[in-house]
């Protein structure tokens, strides 16, 4: 006797205002396996699972858990018809513990004591079963961002959730990290768990899931057996046309130096060496790729280089040092010496959720005089016809200069980040996790933009967790480690199993050893 799908969405349809963010949807996902959902930012995969989680109520269709019709009106009906979530962005109380997070909206009664010894007893039970070890008294800022989503789905399995949805789940994580999550994945599906993955990583689908369906702005286009496809196939039912996976580029070639970093150092505000005397240079007309595992010394390097900390050391920009310390130490003084910053949070750092796209456009270049009305107004005008521009060479979708950013999915976020640094036309490109959270089609979209402006001179300084793209965008490689600079490789005479062990800290003479 075949047994019913775990979950049945029928004719599912959602607007928001004139956007069209699923229309028509109809998908089936079987008991016990994983199931992905992946397509462009902003083909509506995130809309169709939070209608399903119940934080959207569609505007036509039905949803069927276990053969059952459900009627899914908020996240708690969700929970009861066995419906865990794990948000691309956690949703977590940062000064609670993993205990009091796990408990929250969940207690027993009116009596906290009587819920947390029950749960300490569960998440015993749930971290031996599924290899789920998070210490329950640690506060969640002190935990790493991969323990973080550990506690997400702790909080979703004691909830005794059969579904799990993961939203983007190895956006913010390390390659070991996100290993680790799919180790979890496995043993969860083996005691029969049913868990959506919605992801834009076409390694991560072919790894990991059984059957994958496809969305295409807001609307399904296939549903294939994982093992009776391949990248190729998936790339172009995404995007809708043959899609480049590997970096076109040709040689570099490099002229004048550009950037000059000399032994330089960053402490931070507790006393610890962040930066420890790194020394690298940038020539016009070359990508730099910084590898490591975050938490290195990376971002305090794109940071004092952006003008956003201070630091101790020389740094020279096209000949002339920059001010490390003092009043011309900041990010509009870099700006107008020719340094653009992607930053690596676009979210916290690169844009400001509430405001419109082309107010967001306009950070850190308001001062512009084409921007300027007179000396009391600036020309919103301009700024709207100015980011309307940006959105359409970019394809940011929609391209609604008006919309807040928050109401943009991740990708597109980026987009707009990288379109107003980008097309400032800078000497020195800082750019940090340039594709994290992006789909397949915006992948190759940005990287070509990047080349583009290596090829037109430009020095670029790349940041990216993700080895694949150092190894397939940089002209040269430095990889770091607790802050300091382990080796510099070409891309072409080296290996991920070289730059993992220098990534880890162990030199070639170690590893000979």
């Amino acid at each position: 006797m075949t047994s019913a799908p775990a979950i049945e969405l029928k004719g599912i349809s959602k607007a928001f205002g004139p956007v069209q963010a699923n229309k028509d949807i109809s998908i089936s996902v079987q008991p016990g396996t994983i199931h992905g959902i992946i397509g462009e930012n902003g083909a509506g995969k995130s809309t169709l699972m939070s209608i399903l989680y119940g934080f959207y109520k569609a505007d036509a269709g039905e949803i069927y858990i276990k053969g059952q019709k459900a009627h899914i009106t908020d996240s708690q009906a969700a929970i009861a018809a066995g419906i865990g979530m794990v948000f691309q962005h956690f949703k977590l109380v940062e000064n609670f513990t993993v205990l009091e997070n796990i408990v929250l909206g969940a207690e027993d009664g009116a009596l906290l004591r009587p819920s947390l010894r029950k749960a300490r007893k569960e998440l015993r039970h749930l971290a031996d079963e599924y290899e789920l070890n998070v210490d329950p008294d640690t506060l969640i800022e002190n935990l790493s961002v991969g323990h973080q989503q550990r506690v997400e789905i702790l909080k979703a399995l004691y909830r005794k959730a059969d579904i799990l949805i993961l939203d983007e789940p190895t956006g913010v994580l390390t390659p070991a990290e996100a290993d680790q999550l799919f180790r979890i994945l496995d043993r969860l599906r083996e005691e029969g768990k049913t868990i959506i993955l919605i992801t834009h990583k076409l390694r991560e689908i072919m790894d990991t899931t059984d059957t994958v369906s496809v969305m295409r702005r807001g609307q399904m286009t296939a549903t294939v057996k994982t093992a009776e496809t391949d990248p190729e196939q998936l790339a172009e039912l995404m995007v809708g046309r043959k899609v480049l996976l590997q970096v076109e580029k040709a040689p570099a070639q490099p002229a004048q130096t550009i950037l000059e970093v000399e032994n330089l150092s960053v402490t931070d505000d507790k006393g610890v060496e962040r930066l420890k005397n790194v020394s690298l240079n940038i020539r016009a007309g070359e990508i730099l790729g910084i590898a490591g595992v975050a938490g290195n010394g990376q971002s305090e390097l794109m940071e004092v280089l952006g003008g956003m900390i201070s630091g101790q050391g020389t740094v020279r920009l096209n000949g002339d040092a920059l001010d490390l310390t003092g009043k011309h130490s900041d990010g509009r003084s870099r700006r107008a010496r020719g340094i653009a910053h992607v930053p690596e949070d676009r979210q916290s750092e690169g844009l400001i959720m509430d405001f419109h796209a082309w107010e967001n456009v306009a950070f850190g270049y308001h001062h512009d005089a084409k921007y300027q009305k007179n000396a009391l107004f600036m020309d919103n005008a301009a700024l709207r016809a100015d980011t309307q521009a940006k959105m359409d060479k970019f394809d940011v979708r929609p391209p609604l200069p008006w919309l807040a950013a928050k109401n943009f999915s991740g990708g597109n976020q980026q987009k707009i980040v990288v379109a107003r640094e980008i097309e400032r036309n800078p000497d020195l490109l800082l750019i940090g996790q340039p594709t994290r959270g992006v789909d397949i089609g915006a992948i190759e979209f940005i990287h070509k933009q990047i080349i583009e402006l290596r090829d037109q001179g430009k020095a670029i300084l790349l940041v990216s967790v993700e080895l694949d793209e150092i190894m397939s965008l940089s002209d040269r490689i430095a990889v770091m480690f607790d802050g300091e600079i382990m080796g510099e490789r070409l891309p072409q005479d080296t290996n991920a199993q070289e730059l993992g062990l220098l990534m880890a800290g162990v030199t070639a003479s170690e590893g000979a050893a």
